[in-house]
């Protein structure tokens, strides 16, 4: 017989079998219509309501993240723009200086305004979305200690229908049931406080989200703005240079003959009109512009997560991920890496920190699986004792495939 993993005894995971046989039984039986089902149709209407938001928050979070991407692409192409103006605008022509700070001060609103969305609006997205995977957790937990809970009821009641009074029995049937029914209730009022609560604090997310990114708009387009109706007056005067330019060559050929060469060459339309004035202070040296957003794969793609990227760094996880296949457990179908750190609440859960590493294996039995968890083993304990007794069941949102 193989040897249990380090920290699961013989008798945890028979209490961990045993749960799975009387939830998967009792959910039998409450299809057939053989036994009663605890409902809430309250709280089910809350859980709508949550699926909703979340969904909702990961769509905004997407678009915002493409919107980011479309600034960046803008700022390169105006900078692009600009420094084809300043190379090709000649140093003798009027507003030459001009020309150049308007190019700086075009590419610093570009880098602030950029900026601003990214440290801000995207950062508030991420704070946002990071409280929905631990709720949805808990409302699948909360499902299956509804399940537990049931099952203990129907025991207990079967129990004190039976025609042979054990006492024993009863008494600890009834035990059972009271600690059941204590968990179930624990999960079920927290939930119960937090979903409504979750639900109605969208309004406000949506208007500091949307109203910031106005004010970063607007202030933006104003500064734009100014800046599009300098460079409009720089290249207005331009043209007229050049025009009196013009004038003046065709005046001295058509004029009088009777006029001296050199009262021809003292025209004032052959000398550039002065100035107005000295050009405006120049701005500060231009920014480093921020690094290039990477489009995560996840950008046009449905993800329940936010939509966090994996490090590129190696670590020492990653080089056991990479030399295992070939060695893998019955039943294995394919692996993911958590995102997010996860805190078993029950005996047959994972313990997750982000960053593990875990070999998705299939249900002994299909249907107990519950909707958004998956049964698997982490692979440095694979690896280590090849027990598969150290498999347990995990939340699939926390995870993502490698």
């Amino acid at each position: 017989m193989a040897e249990i993993g380090k920290g699961v005894t013989a008798g945890k995971l028979a209490i961990n079998v045993q749960k799975k046989f009387t939830r998967a039984q009792e959910k039998v039986m409450q299809k057939l219509g053989k036994a009663d089902e605890t409902r809430d149709t309250a709280f089910e209407e809350t859980v709508t309501s949550f699926n909703k938001q979340m969904a909702e928050g990961t769509k905004l979070q997407r678009d915002m993240k493409a919107y980011v991407v479309a600034v960046k692409t803008m700022h390169e192409a105006s900078r692009r723009l600009q420094d084809c103006l300043a190379d090709m605008y000649e140093p003798e022509w009027f507003g030459k200086e001009e020309v150049d700070a308007m190019a700086e001060d075009t590419d610093m609103l570009w880098t602030d305004y950029h900026q601003k969305l990214t440290d801000e609006s995207l950062s508030s997205m991420d704070t946002y979305l990071a409280q929905f995977p631990d709720i949805k957790a808990r409302i699948a937990k909360r499902e299956r200690k509804m399940v537990d809970f049931d099952s203990a009821r129907h025991h207990f009641a079967s129990i004190q229908k039976g025609k042979k009074k054990d006492e024993a029995k009863i008494a600890k049937a009834e035990e059972e049931l009271g600690r059941a029914q204590k968990v179930f209730e624990e999960l079920n009022v927290e939930l119960q406080d937090e979903l409504p609560a979750l639900w109605d604090s969208r309004v406000g997310f949506y208007v500091n989200t949307f109203q910031n990114l106005a004010g970063y708009q607007d202030k933006f387009h104003k500064e734009m703005g100014k800046l599009s109706l300098n460079l409009n007056d720089v290249m207005t005067k331009l043209d007229e240079q050049r025009l009196a330019k013009k004038g003046g060559t065709a005046a001295g050929k058509t004029g009088d003959a009777g006029k001296s060469e050199g009262a021809n060459h003292s025209s004032s339309t052959d000398s550039p009109p002065k100035r107005l004035g000295p050009p405006p202070s120049r701005p500060p040296a231009r920014m480093t512009p921020s690094p290039d957003l990477r489009r995560d794969s996840d950008l046009y793609e449905d993800e329940d997560s936010d939509s966090n990227t994996a490090s590129a760094t190696a670590t020492p996880q990653n080089a056991v991920t990479n030399g295992s296949d070939g060695e893998l457990p019955p039943g294995f179908i394919y692996k993911v890496k958590a995102v997010h750190d996860y805190a078993a609440t029950d005996g047959d859960e994972l313990e997750l920190k982000s960053g593990d590493v875990v070999l998705v294996i299939a249900f002994d039995n299909p249907d107990e699986q519950d909707d958004g968890w998956l049964m698997g083993v982490k692979e440095s304990q694979w690896l280590q004792k090849r027990d598969i007794a150290a498999k347990g069941v995990f939340p699939e949102n926390f995870t993502q495939k490698v």
